[in-house]
């Protein structure tokens, strides 16, 4: 998956409803930028007065998270423009690689992108993910199989993977 830069202008958002919780859906109005989940620092952080709800713009994401969590959908095909570094989005892109109901470690991730000893940096370019779920970060665990870090909860966490390995969407 690629990601383009994001777009200037005003930037679009909607809330879109989720066995989750209600999620926090942003675009350019080209691409999405961000997905985040309540309660979540970045949350309430994002939704600034200029901006502007627009659900027609992000109608096409929102139909594919609502396939997603229906069980019908395994791979996402939106236009996405995460703001970060270079190094950060090499991470992200390397997220959309993990095949759906799989996982991977944080130490896999920085072999798969070239930099062997840098999964403490590949953890953190991780929580930084701004389009959750879309950029599967919910697929990385502990190099002991362990259910660590996740903006939106472990307990999410694991609601997410339990979807993807077929175990309902029972939150």
């Amino acid at each position: 998956m690629e990601f383009a830069d994001p777009g200037g202008g005003t930037p679009l958002y909607d809330l879109v409803p989720s066995p989750l919780g209600e999620l926090l859906l942003i675009g350019d109005g080209e691409a999405v930028t961000g997905l985040y989940m309540d309660p979540h620092e970045r949350f309430a952080q994002q939704v600034r007065s200029e901006w502007r709800r627009d659900p027609t713009a992000l109608r096409e994401a929102a139909e594919q998270l609502g396939a997603y969590f229906a069980g019908e959908l395994r791979e996402f095909s939106l236009p996405l423009a995460p703001l970060g570094t270079a190094f950060q989005r090499t991470v992200w892109r390397a997220l959309t690689t993990i095949p759906y109901g799989a996982t991977a470690t944080y130490g896999g991730l920085a072999r798969a992108i070239g930099k062997p000893n840098a999964s403490r940096a590949v953890g953190m370019a991780n929580n930084r993910n701004p389009v959750s779920i879309i950029v599967p970060c919910h697929r990385v665990i502990g190099a002991d199989g362990a259910m660590v870090g996740y903006g939106g909860g472990i307990s999410r966490k694991e609601v997410l993977l339990s979807l993807e390995r077929g175990g309902g969407r029972t939150v």
